[in-house]
């Protein structure tokens, strides 16, 4: 399918980063809102690449990372973080993150990870 899938447990940030990139003349193919319905999703969406938010209910993003990239180890996902998660950060590009966007979100910054990201 590709486009993009956009893991937030916040609607309203799910709904900005879809703005930002679909203005930009991204596709997006799916939300979830936790990593657990992204894991599940995953394999069925077949995304370019996953925006995926670290700190969620249920199942947090390096998780989420973690099991999606067992399951296509060639997954592209960014993750985004609130200032001061840099050691989540680390973890998360251990885990097989790409990139990493900071809250709140500068439109240029995204669309320039996601494109790199993409490229």
């Amino acid at each position: 399918m590709g486009g993009i899938l956009i893991v937030d447990d916040a609607a309203f940030m799910r709904m900005m980063i879809k703005d930002i990139l679909t203005k930009n003349g991204f596709q997006i193919c799916g939300e979830a809102e936790n990593g657990a319905v992204a894991v599940n999703i995953y394999s069925e969406l077949k995304p370019d690449l996953t925006v995926m938010d670290i700190t969620m209910p249920e199942m947090d993003g390096i998780e989420a990372v973690k099991r999606i990239r067992a399951k296509d180890p060639s997954a592209k996902i960014i993750m985004c973080s609130a200032m001061g998660q840099q050691a989540m950060v680390i973890d998360a590009i251990q885990a097989g993150a790409r990139d990493f966007i900071v809250k709140p979100f500068q439109p240029e910054r995204v669309v320039e990870a996601v494109r790199k990201a993409l490229s």
